[in-house]
């Protein structure tokens, strides 16, 4: 045993659960574990411009890649407060981040001290753990724990809290013979999948809707395998988008009255029986639940039991991890296949992909101003396969999500349940810090970029690389196109005469180039559409030579209404469908597939 300050071994701690990448603000009631963790050597750590911007950030390094685990710390008071974002938007996706903040001496936490709050109470709702650790000699314990709570069952984010005091006493502590706790995950049985495989087989035209769980548990391999297997098409949901590549012959598409493919709704709504893996049933998803659940049967195989029947009774449902459902999903399959048992639905499948081929949306505009389908066009074009895409919510988003493409797990990392604006830009540092081989692309609308456009200034100081494209249409276009049901626009505008700027631009509003430039980063802006392929490309080059962000700003025309609607069977189109390939040129891989 070794006698040493509580925040010694936390960072010693934080080195052996491999929790080794931080971000964060020091400050007067947390810079002991700044101390330790300096002193240390092991621990990287990434200065924000804002907590609240350090939580994205620490959220996004955990999606980019199984098992991260990113901590955010920041002082007592405020910076607790300002994680509290970042902590909803973990937990509503299932992500496991640590944060930690400094808190008032012990003896006055009941007097109204300075920026002394009850953080852990105020956290409590959005964690699977908020705790303010009052007992030096809890610290090594109190962190264990919430390693296993994060790692186990549904993951999620937890908050520990650490008076000034506390951090400072000495405890006797052994980290050689510290152990990380076992991870708790539910498992499927023989019977269970047995009894599933049973129900698809009773099926003419089965689905598989591979949620965000099926990436948690990085099994996308055992998805694409079963589903070759059993010859069943697979949509994903937003949050498992990547877990089968889009060029599958068996990616059905995603299914949606906002962030979807006309194919895939299309499949779905003919499908009659429909196994959930690892998904939520979310509304954006589903849409009007009568025209979603009608003539179908369900199967829900999700990790948290309070999910089962949460939105809809399904069917049936089983409680485990996504990836021990599709392990014993597997082995039942392969067992029957032997036996002769196949279940055949090679026909529903051929169907399914030659869809893909007819029901596509145009978007090989040539209108200037800029047509907010062209720009995915070409981004599709200019960034390939191996490019990781990060966004959070807005038209945007969505335009993005039913024009894009993704090919690999965690190719596509969105903040989907709480869609926070501003999480983009942090979010994209984070996935950058933990992909730095790889091209990151963070997508957002005006208003989302510049919510916490000041992170932009952390990534050219620590010389984090990354491609923001930013679709500029001086609008916050979700909520003008929501306010259309009540014959109003009203206080959505962004636009104003700004006296510094030139150009088309100038209506804008905010320059959104200068701004960049003013925080250490490259920009470049775009309005032609036949010169939006080659700023991306060289917005590729400049952050690979420079190390920094680069902003390509499309100005955009100020009204495009995206499709969607509030069922699966009534989606408002607003621009003419693809009649020709080339007029849609992500349809291309898909003809090719259904030939």
């Amino acid at each position: 045993m070794t006698r040493m300050r509580a925040v010694d071994a936390i960072a010693l701690i934080l080195e052996k659960e491999g929790a080794v990448e931080t971000f964060g603000l020091p400050g007067a009631a947390i810079n002991p574990l700044y101390s330790a963790m300096k002193a240390r050597g092991g621990i990287r750590h990434t200065l924000a411009r804002h907590v609240e911007g350090a939580s994205h950030m620490a959220d996004g390094y955990t999606r980019a890649a199984p098992g991260n685990i990113g901590v955010c710390i920041g002082t007592s008071g405020p910076a607790g407060t300002d994680m509290i974002t970042g902590l909803y938007a973990a937990q509503a996706d299932s992500q496991p981040i640590l944060c930690i903040t400094g808190q008032a001496p012990v003896a006055v936490l009941d007097k109204e001290d300075f920026q002394a709050v009850d953080i852990a109470s105020i956290a409590a709702p959005l964690t699977k753990m908020a705790k303010t650790v009052l007992e030096a000699a809890q610290v090594p314990g109190t962190f264990q724990k919430a390693f296993q709570l994060m790692r186990s069952s549904r993951p999620g984010p937890v908050l520990i809290d650490l008076p000034l005091d506390v951090q400072q006493t000495e405890i006797e502590f052994d980290i050689d013979t510290y152990e990380p706790l076992p991870v708790i995950t539910p498992r499927a049985t023989e019977a269970q999948a047995e009894k599933i495989l049973d129900m698809l087989a009773e099926a003419e035209r089965p689905l598989i809707v591979a949620g965000g769980g099926v990436l948690n548990a990085d099994a996308a391999d055992e998805l694409v395998e079963l589903a070759e297997l059993l010859d069943i098409p697979v949509s994903p949901t937003l949050m498992g988008w990547g877990a089968i590549p889009d060029d599958h012959p068996l990616m059905a598409g995603m299914v949606g009255i906002q962030t979807h493919t006309r194919y895939g709704n299309a499949t779905f709504l003919e499908s009659d029986v429909v196994l959930g893996l690892g998904n939520r049933w979310a509304n954006r998803h589903t849409g009007d639940l009568e025209t979603y659940r009608s003539g179908r049967r369900f199967i829900h195989v999700d990790i948290e039991p309070t999910q089962i029947g949460r939105v809809f009774a399904p069917d049936y449902s089983v409680v485990s991890d996504a990836g021990a459902a599709l392990e014993a999903l597997l082995t039942a399959a392969r067992r029957r296949a032997e036996g002769g048992r196949g279940l055949g639905f090679a026909d529903w499948a051929r169907r399914c992909a030659a869809r893909k081929g007819t029901l596509q949306r145009k978007t090989h505009f040539e209108d200037v101003p800029i047509k907010p389908q062209r720009v995915y066009q070409e981004m599709n074009a200019a960034f390939g396969r191996e490019v990781t895409y990060v966004t959070t919510i807005g038209l945007s988003q969505i335009a993005g999500a039913q024009m894009l493409h993704a090919y690999r797990p965690r190719s596509w990392i969105n903040a989907g349940q709480a869609g926070p604006l501003g999480w983009t830009g942090p979010a994209a540092l984070g996935v950058a810090r933990a992909l730095p081989d790889t091209t990151v692309v963070a997508l957002s609308g005006d208003y989302d970029f510049q919510f916490m456009v000041e992170e932009l200034a952390v990534g050219a100081q620590h010389r984090i690389p990354y491609v923001h494209v930013v679709v500029n249409n001086s609008y916050l276009g979700l909520i003008r196109q929501a306010q259309r049901g009540f014959e109003m626009d009203y206080e959505v505008s962004l636009a104003f005469d700004n006296i510094n700027a030139t150009g088309r631009n100038a209506g804008y509003g905010v320059d959104h180039v200068a701004v960049a430039e003013g925080l250490g980063c490259k920009a470049l802006r775009v309005e032609d559409p036949e010169k939006i392929r080659g700023a991306l490309e060289k917005a590729v080059s400049q952050a690979e030579e420079y190390r920094v962000p680069v902003v390509v700003e499309v100005i955009l025309e100020r009204v495009t209404n995206i499709s969607m609607g509030t069922s699966l069977s009534a989606i408002n189109e607003f621009e003419p469908m693809a009649e020709r390939p080339e007029d849609a040129p992500t349809a291309l891989t898909a003809l090719a597939v259904s030939e």
